[in-house]
């Protein structure tokens, strides 16, 4: 539990601590890279992040159950349970799941739109029955729910210099880019679980089809089309990075060299891909330990020089204190 954070966040109470302890040790557990970013955000804030990430990751987890290996109709009860739970904390707090209680509390401190919850759970449910996306039309419209929600659940704790509406396309295509990142580095594992989250038609216009990835993923060989298409997604994922980039300079002076790490070292995961030859089908490309330091580094003097130019945020007003409106 990190005392600090909790209590810049006003958060007092002894059980809810313990809520939010948990999620920051989901983010600390699985999301290295975001976390990483996170340490960069004003103090006060953390406990927020966190909460979004923890339940994000949670339910993320009942779908994948790649350990227990239950059936899709206990996965879709135990997400039942989670959505039900959550739609009772949001209208009157409390919550079973300490997860569900720290996101609920941050969504009333910060007044994020309860339908983001709602239509990340519906995309979450998808993955319990739907394998794949013929089209990029049809994987951007799962991930409206599954990633896009993520960056606009963010935006009222980041805080904007601008109206939030013109923020929200930019914070939208950050989550999205985000997770095409995961989608890629993680093709392999997800092949594992029957999924291939990659568009059909940007793989059949390399003769790829899933078939051949699992040909490629079962027996470690390699194959020129594969590592074309991948090439391709590469390329297509920067894309919406170049879309999402300008949202940066919208947000927050103090929370800035956060999000400008976090775009940083998420990009640099596609250097890697590219760097490896996108071999992701065999083995997970990492951004090297050097270089997340570097990137870590050059955030801390970002915020340094943030301070020194202002002694105070500045936000839209309502964006950041006392309102209220995700990762693979």
């Amino acid at each position: 539990m990190n005392r600090r954070e909790l209590d810049a966040a006003g958060i007092t109470g002894p059980a809810l601590r313990a809520c939010y302890a948990r999620c920051r040790q989901l983010n600390a557990q699985h999301g290295r890279t975001y976390f990483l970013a996170t340490r960069l955000l004003p103090v006060e804030r953390r406990c927020a992040v966190h909460a979004l990430y923890g339940f994000a990751r949670w339910a993320d987890d009942i779908v994948d159950d790649l350990d227990r290996r239950q059936p899709p109709g206990e996965r879709d009860r135990l997400l039942c349970l989670l959505e039900s739970d959550l739609a009772h904390a949001l209208r009157t707090g409390g919550g079973v799941e300490p997860v569900v209680r720290a996101v609920s509390d941050t969504a009333e401190r910060y007044a994020i739109d309860h339908a983001l919850f709602a239509d990340f759970l519906a995309s979450m449910r998808s993955d319990l029955s739907v394998t794949d996306y013929p089209t990029y039309a049809d994987l951007r419209a799962y991930m409206h729910g599954s990633a896009a929600v993520i960056g606009l659940q963010m935006l009222p704790v980041l805080g904007t210099v601008v109206p939030r509406a013109e923020a929200a396309p930019h914070a939208a295509a950050l989550g999205v880019a985000f997770q095409l990142t995961n989608f890629l580095r993680d093709v392999g594992e997800d092949l594992d679980r029957g999924r291939v989250y990659l568009p059909a038609d940007l793989l059949a216009a390399h003769g790829v089809q899933r078939p051949l990835l699992e040909w490629s993923r079962r027996t470690g060989r390699h194959d020129p089309r594969i590592r074309a298409a991948f090439a391709d997604a590469e390329a297509m994922i920067r894309g919406v990075y170049r879309e999402a980039e300008p949202g940066i300079a919208m947000l927050d002076p103090h929370v800035r060299p956060c999000i400008r790490t976090a775009f940083v070292l998420y990009r640099g995961i596609l250097d890697a891909i590219a760097a490896d030859g996108h071999r992701v089908l065999h083995r997970r490309a990492v951004v090297p330990r050097r270089r997340r330091a570097v990137t870590a580094a050059g955030g801390l003097v970002r915020i340094l020089g943030a301070r020194m130019r202002t002694t105070s945020p500045v936000a839209t007003p309502g964006a950041v204190a006392g309102a209220k409106g995700t990762v693979r």
